[in-house]
């Protein structure tokens, strides 16, 4: 049987629909008012600046005075930055305020900085050219190229190229670039992970404590020459 057209029925039916549509878009608009602000995307120039100049109204130095123009350190101790990956040294920044990776100089200077700035200054870095590094020892090259390609299989010793890549360029957002880093740099840091007295890589702590310092200052010299 057809049914007669109630023009009364389908405008209620009508009236009911926009009512749901107005509710539900005033539920999507409440949501979106009190959804957390997007964050901010870093910003490479004003991370330049701060590093070049500090902020002498903050006590801040700037940090090319320790790491060089661009991210080339030509201080020994002091690393490299030029190039590196930006998530990487974005959580380094962050990990110098916590007791993970408590360093004297750095932790001070970290905590100066507010998380938009560490994010700047990583990006900044992270666009920066590296400048090449070399090996010094040839007596012990080929040493450190086993480990760094290899590892030492009867200790447990993985291929530092399994994470860090062939040519120590890094994996983005997890392991950071090592090609061509100061050799005393790496040492040091290798050290600090045996030591625990730097703690915020369970992996490398775990690894470091398997390796002798001669067989540390090896591959660091082989890394020192990668590119």
């Amino acid at each position: 049987m057809n049914r007669v057209f109630q023009p009364a029925a389908c405008a209620a039916i009508v009236k009911s629909l926009l009512a749901s549509f107005l509710i539900a878009g005033s539920a999507l608009a409440a949501d979106a008012a009190h959804a957390p602000p997007a964050a901010a995307k870093a910003d490479p120039a004003k991370g330049g600046s701060l590093y070049d100049t500090g902020d002498n109204a903050r006590g801040l130095p700037a940090c090319a005075s320790c790491h060089g123009a661009g991210g080339n350190s030509t201080i020994n101790t002091n690393p490299k930055l030029a190039g590196q990956i930006d998530n990487y040294l974005h959580k380094q920044l962050v990990d110098f305020t916590t007791p993970a990776r408590n360093q004297p100089v750095m932790t001070t200077y970290a905590k100066m900085l507010s998380d938009d700035e560490k994010k700047n200054i990583a990006a900044f870095l992270a666009t920066q050219q590296p400048k090449q590094g070399a090996a010094r020892n040839k007596d012990t090259l080929e040493l450190g190229r086993k480990i760094y390609r290899g590892g030492i299989a009867d200790r447990g010793v993985a291929a530092c190229a399994s994470c860090h890549g062939a040519t120590g360029s890094g994996i983005p957002a997890q392991y950071p670039r090592v090609a061509g880093q100061h050799q005393d740099y790496t040492v040091a840091q290798l050290q600090a992970f045996k030591a625990g007295t730097r703690s915020n890589s369970p992996q490398m702590a775990t690894l470091a404590k398997r390796l002798s310092d001669d067989e540390m200052k090896a591959v660091a010299d082989y890394i020192a020459g990668l590119k």
